[in-house]
């Protein structure tokens, strides 16, 4: 296809009516089909940016070698501004064009444009984005404030329990569209013109931390980190050879604490910034070092960061029946993550969830055991299959973790410890030992908004609405690993995380210049307004199980 060809909409529309892998960046049309399974990121990334203009995502993420590769799939591009559409993979529809379909040559945003001249399109297309984002943004306050208002309808202020005589449905719609209509209020307009506004002056502060050097790997650092890592490595060495079990398995679970955090720059590729390289640094640490595999940790990871705690699209939030960070877990939702899988609101979750505020910490502890089994499940599925120059990932991870578990599960538990009753106390220690690791991960999302604004909403904007920073002193960075500066990251991934500390000043100042929150909260406030939240969501459930009880003693619909 010739690659100058101008589309419109309704032809990207057909494209993906008919399966391509359409994304738009640069204004260029990238049909991705044959990129989907050489991805190193894995297929979900590319799939939730089907149909939308997604140049902030692909040049926040990728190098400029990956960026020239993409560019071989141009396949045309655009004129003016884009209006997103909803990926397949979030439940968009999309319309082949018929025979004897016109539309093909207009962009369709529901008015009948066949009388409109060739020298008035582009001034109908600006002005029908327009008009679809502003009718976005209203459909959204009104079908919230709708449904808000048909229940307090039937509350009064003499009946205290009146919640419960709504519907399960009803009550978990009311609750969801409360926080809808509050992030609506807080946060700019998702009209085209502010969330251009807004998206422009993103890629003016990237440029600029790209021209400050803000990407360049201060690897005198790592030299440090590999210093504390040895030092952690090595008492655990000792003690274990003092036969102070106890004591050497509260500083291997030090070890896998601390340099797990250069994993997740390695799998972020923000070490050296090449794909091969900063790999095998993961493998390394996460999978021979920790028994965690970096792919499954990369294939959940890329997509978290791209749909931000979308209750139906970012794994790091799906923990039915365990906890719920927000009410529209209620309603058993789809994954799709998971392909498909149903997160059923069962008995179960009824009863976890109404005390998650205290299992939290406990569950934490024990986190690590839980991510043995996601990194075996991923890796033992078509998943972990890559194609490309990424093929070699699925074997090397494999023989890595197998590795990982002859020396800790033989050599280590079997061989060097006498006892089954030191062994289980070893394992117990050393795995809760990392739980802050596991709360560090949590803490700045699981008390952030979930609320879905749509399509419209820009790419800076979600990250900095669902994502919050952790105040705490210099000195005490390495502690945190980096993953107290949440939100600078999700804005610059790619960035090292000895840099984020100097980048955190811009952001903050991007912030107030666009009128965007800057969420920061201390550690200790933060453990607060995340068991604050937990415990809100079980209320709400103690809320919902009263009303299921009311309508299944009254037979009423609670519709009325």
């Amino acid at each position: 296809m010739n690659r100058d060809h101008v589309f419109t909409s309704r032809e990207v529309e057909a494209l993906i009516a008919k399966g391509q892998t359409i994304v738009v960046s640069e204004k260029r049309v990238l049909r991705l089909d044959g990129w989907l399974d050489r991805h190193p990121g894995g297929r979900l990334a590319v799939m939730h940016m089907v149909g939308r203009d997604a140049t902030d995502e692909i040049n926040i993420y990728h190098s400029q070698k990956t960026l020239r590769i993409m560019s071989k799939y141009c396949i045309g591009r655009i004129e003016g501004p884009w209006t997103n559409f909803t990926p397949p993979i979030r439940g968009g529809t999309f319309r082949p064009i018929e025979e004897n379909d016109t539309s093909s040559e207009e962009d369709d945003f529901g008015s009948d444009t066949s009388s409109l001249s060739e020298s008035s399109a582009t001034s109908f297309e600006v002005s029908s984005h327009s008009a679809v984002y502003e009718w976005q943004a209203d459909a959204l306050k009104s079908s919230a404030s709708a449904t808000i208002k048909r229940t307090q309808a039937r509350t009064s202020d003499s009946d205290a329990q009146s919640d419960c005589h709504w519907s399960a449905e009803t009550y978990t719609e009311r609750t969801m569209q409360k926080e809808l209509l509050k992030d609506l209020r807080d946060y700019p307009s998702l009209s085209p013109e502010t969330q251009r506004s807004i998206t422009r002056k993103y890629q003016q502060l990237h440029q600029t931390a790209k021209d400050e050097g803000f990407y360049d790997c201060p690897y005198i650092e790592y030299g440090k980190e590999i210093a504390r890592y040895s030092t952690l490595f090595a008492v655990f060495i000792v003690a274990l050879r003092a036969e102070w079990y106890i004591t050497s398995a509260v500083f291997l679970g030090l070890f896998w604490h601390q340099i797990m955090f250069t994993a997740h720059d390695a799998g972020h590729m923000a070490i050296t910034h090449n794909f091969v390289t900063d790999s095998l640094i993961g493998m390394f640490i996460a999978d021979f070092c920790c028994g965690l595999s970096i792919g499954w940790w990369k294939s959940s990871h890329n997509v978290h960061h791209l749909v931000t705690n979308h209750p139906e699209h970012d794994p790091d939030i799906q923990n039915i029946p365990l906890f719920a960070t927000c009410p529209a877990y209620f309603k058993s939702i789809s994954s799709s993550y998971y392909d498909g899988f149903t997160f059923a609101w069962d008995s179960a979750a009824d009863f976890a969830v109404r005390y998650q505020q205290y299992t939290y910490y406990p569950v934490m502890g024990l986190a690590r055991f839980n991510l043995y089994v996601l990194s075996w499940g991923h890796l033992l599925s078509r998943r972990s299959v890559n194609l490309g120059a990424a093929s070699w990932t699925r074997p090397t991870e494999i023989a890595f973790m197998a590795c990982y578990w002859f020396l800790f599960g033989y050599l280590l538990l079997w061989r060097s410890i006498p006892t089954w009753s030191l062994r289980v106390a070893f394992v117990l220690v050393s795995h809760v030992i990392t739980a802050p690791l596991h709360v560090q991960i949590t803490l700045s999302h699981w008390a952030t908004s979930t609320a879905d604004l749509g399509d419209a909403e820009s790419f800076p904007q979600r990250q900095l609405r669902t994502t919050m920073d952790v105040a705490c002193p210099r000195w005490l960075d390495f502690v945190h690993g980096g993953l107290q500066f949440q939100a600078v990251h999700h804005l610059f991934p790619r960035v090292p995380r000895h840099n984020l500390r100097r980048l955190q000043p811009l952001v903050r100042a991007f912030c107030k210049d666009v009128g965007i929150e800057y969420k920061i909260l201390g550690f200790v406030d933060g453990n607060k307004e995340v068991l604050g939240r937990l415990g809100e969501v079980a209320g709400q459930v103690e809320m919902l199980i009263k009303c299921q009880k009311f309508m299944a003693q009254t037979g009423e619909s609670g519709l009325h």
